[in-house]
């Protein structure tokens, strides 16, 4: 497989991963509708969240809703992190701060508006964590050559390569007019994400805040213009107009990452897990720990 590939593929596994609770809390809005011929008049001890008419809906009714549609997908997740941690002590596999960073590092690069995600550091890292862990634990036994890992790393190299990378949100209007006056608002205290919410012509991204992801020379996700324009500004700084195709944009910037080149005994470990699970083709998989920690839950008493 195309290791750029496999990197977008690893990549999106992760964001993915980060993006299943935020599926869960944001359902789509027919979801979220509760059938009220379902709900009861709430007794004097229950807490009320909802009143339609004289119907009241409690708490408990809405916490059995929750669980009815998707208790056993939240709690199987959570059986997982679980059997993970307690398989990597089983191992004693442990990882250092630096290889998370890392892998933190070479996803947020590969990051754009297409994963509709926004950064959560610690909640990223927890999930890197985990599934660093889990590899770990499914090529603990594989043995690769250090000649084989040398040359993985040589072909390529590209994919440890950084370049300098910028977090950026826009706000694209279609006049310099408009964008001094979406300035003048940000001076007095408008949020940056409502306004492009509500004035960006860039349909892309507007309904994301104006974020863009994780901008640098070689990804293409905005303008090189951009890109020199965030040169010179502070964290949290929007710039001055910028003309673009469709008009003037403003800019803001969220963070920089430096470039960086790791070196092999940096990504070492990384490439082993990365040939060791190619060679395997098959699905990553918790599943065969849970017999081994012998799992008992709820729901395998309605299979």
């Amino acid at each position: 497989m195309n290791q750029k590939k496999v990197w977008s593929i690893i990549a999106a596994l992760v964001i993915t991963n980060c993006l299943s609770i935020v599926y869960f809390t944001v359902a789509k809005p027919e979801e979220q509708t509760v059938k009220a011929s379902k709900a009861v008049v709430a007794s004097g001890e229950e807490e009320v969240v909802a009143t339609i008419g004289d119907i009241t809906i409690t708490r408990q009714q809405w916490l059995n809703e929750l669980e009815g549609r998707y208790g056993k997908q939240i709690l199987e997740e959570m059986i997982d992190e679980e059997v993970v941690r307690q398989m990597a002590e089983k191992h004693h596999i442990t990882l250092s701060e630096d290889a998370i960073d890392r892998e933190l590092t070479l996803i947020k690069t590969m990051y754009n508006t297409i994963d509709n995600e926004k950064i959560n550091d610690e909640h990223w890292k927890e999930q890197i964590e985990l599934s660093i862990l889990l590899e770990e634990l499914l090529t603990k036994d594989a043995v690769i050559s250090e000649e084989e890992m040398k040359h993985f790393y040589k072909e390529n190299k590209h994919l440890y390569e950084i370049p300098k990378s910028y977090h950026l949100s826009h706000i694209v209007v279609k006049t310099k007019e408009t964008a001094e006056q979406v300035r003048d608002e940000l001076k007095n205290g408008s949020s940056f994400s409502a306004l492009a919410m509500e004035k960006s012509i860039d349909e892309f991204s507007a309904n994301r805040g104006g974020e863009l992801g994780y901008v640098n020379a070689d990804n293409g996700y905005a303008p090189d213009t951009y890109l020199e324009v965030a040169e010179n500004l502070n964290l949290n700084e929007w710039s001055e107009p910028i003309q673009v195709e469709d008009g003037y944009a403003v800019v803001i910037l969220h963070e920089v990452i430096d470039a960086v080149t790791y070196s092999y005994e940096d990504v070492k470990d990384q490439i082993k897990r990365q040939i060791a699970i190619d060679q395997m083709n098959g699905t990553i998989s918790v599943e065969p720990f849970w017999k081994e920690l012998n799992v008992k839950w709820f729901f395998e008493k309605q299979q």
